[in-house]
């Protein structure tokens, strides 16, 4: 995955500490570009996996032309062997493709961080390989409701949006072909809690991550060959550290997808 430019967060309650800066589009920028790093290649398709970066549930079918669900935004914590000097995060997002699928990937999504006492929030788009993008115009924190959805009205062309129900704030991104180098598959459909890609120093690291609580996606849903599908039979993966000690474990019951944190 490419690089992205950090960009002001949009702030909730008390003011916040800087974005992480160099963010790489919450994928492992060199290796598997749009794909999840997997903690053991021998499960990469299995029906329960694991990944050193995603905890959540991933259809694998053909045809998936539309993804979306809601969130309650968590409260993000400083981990219980964590320090006040270093910001943790953690994303939220739905796409299409990134798993299987080795071309593209269409995602939209929220990210939520903690430095000591101070919170901050943003929302964004990405169409990989291009940059991903902070969407302005929307504002939200611990405790909205966030709706997420992208669409692909082509192999190369589609939208992605973010609503906050809570405000009635709602922002929208339209790809076209003059900004999409890659293809689609339409392969895979996502819900995902992500410890997302840094690079400091020309170095690549997983950001550290934030006690996220739990995130539960409702109403998830995709389209799928023209008919709405739930998350029914997706593969679940469960977030890992280097050491296989769980971060984050999923559950999927139909329409729900209900990440928790399990670190300290």
């Amino acid at each position: 995955m490419k690089i992205t430019a950090a960009s002001a967060l949009l702030l909730a309650g008390s003011a916040a500490a800087s974005p992480l800066s160099g963010r790489v589009a919450r994928r492992n920028g060199i290796t598997r570009p749009n794909m999840r790093i997997s903690s053991n290649k021998a499960d990469q398709v299995s029906s329960s996996s694991t990944s050193n970066n995603w905890a959540g549930a991933v259809l694998v079918d053909t045809g998936f032309t539309a993804v979306s669900g809601k969130i309650i935004v968590p409260t993000p914590k400083v981990p219980a062997d964590g320090d006040d000097s270093t910001q943790y995060c953690a994303t939220a997002w739905v796409g299409i493709d990134g798993d299987t699928c080795q071309t593209a990937i269409l995602q939209t999504g929220v990210d939520f961080c903690i430095q000591g006492s101070d919170t901050s929030f943003d929302a964004w788009y990405e169409w990989i390989p291009a940059n991903s993008v902070d969407f302005s115009g929307i504002s939200f924190g611990a405790g909205d409701e966030i709706e997420m959805s992208v669409v692909a009205d082509s192999k190369k062309t589609g939208k992605a949006t973010i609503t906050n129900n809570s405000n009635g704030q709602s922002v929208t991104h339209s790809f076209t072909t003059d900004e999409t180098t890659s293809s689609l598959c339409e392969t895979n459909a996502e819900w995902i809690v992500e410890d997302f890609t840094l690079i400091q120093g020309g170095q690549q690291s997983l950001a550290p991550f934030a006690n996220f609580g739990k995130v539960t996606f409702t109403e998830a849903s995709a389209t799928k060959g023209g008919s709405k599908v739930d998350a029914t039979g997706a593969d679940t993966i469960t977030l890992v550290d280097e050491s296989g000690n769980k971060l984050a474990t999923p559950e999927v019951d139909g329409s729900t997808v209900t990440v928790t944190y399990a670190g300290n």
